[in-house]
C-alpha cells in the first residue's frame, strides 16, 4: 500500500466513527479529494493522522471556529476554499500549487543511465 492509499485509508477509518455528511466526515471527503489531487502531501498528512489532536474532529473545530466568526444573523458560511486553507493549514500542507514536484518527461534519458 503505498502513501497515498494508507492516508486515505486512515481518513476513512476516522470517518467511520462519525455520522456521514455530517461536518467531521466532510473535512475527511475534502482532504481525501486534496490527496487524490496531490499526492505528494500523503505523508505529512498520515503522520498528523496518528495523533488524536490533528483528528477530522478537531479539524473540524477550526472551520467552526471561522464560521462562527463570519456569522451574519443565523447563517454562516465557510466555501471551500476557505475550508481548504483551513485544513492546509492545521495539517501543515503548502498553499495550492506549492511545494509541488517537477514532473518528470518520460521521454528524458540521461547519459549515466547508459554508464
Amino acid at each position: 500500500m503505498d502513501m497515498q492509499e494508507k492516508a486515505i485509508t486512515m481518513l476513512e477509518a476516522q470517518q467511520a466513527k462519525v455520522k456521514p455528511h455530517s461536518p467531521q466526515w466532510m473535512v475527511g471527503e475534502q482532504l481525501k479529494d486534496l490527496l487524490r489531487a496531490e499526492p505528494h502531501l500523503a505523508e505529512l498528512v498520515e503522520q498528523d493522522l496518528e495523533g488524536k489532536e490533528m483528528s477530522l474532529a478537531e479539524c473540524e473545530k477550526k472551520i467552526k471556529a471561522h464560521a462562527d466568526r463570519h456569522k451574519t444573523g443565523n447563517f454562516a458560511c465557510v466555501t471551500p476554499l476557505e475550508a481548504e486553507e483551513i485544513i492546509r493549514e492545521f495539517y501543515g500542507l503548502p498553499a495550492a500549487g506549492a511545494d509541488r514536484p517537477e514532473p518528470v518527461p518520460d521521454n528524458v534519458f540521461h547519459l549515466e543511465d547508459f554508464f
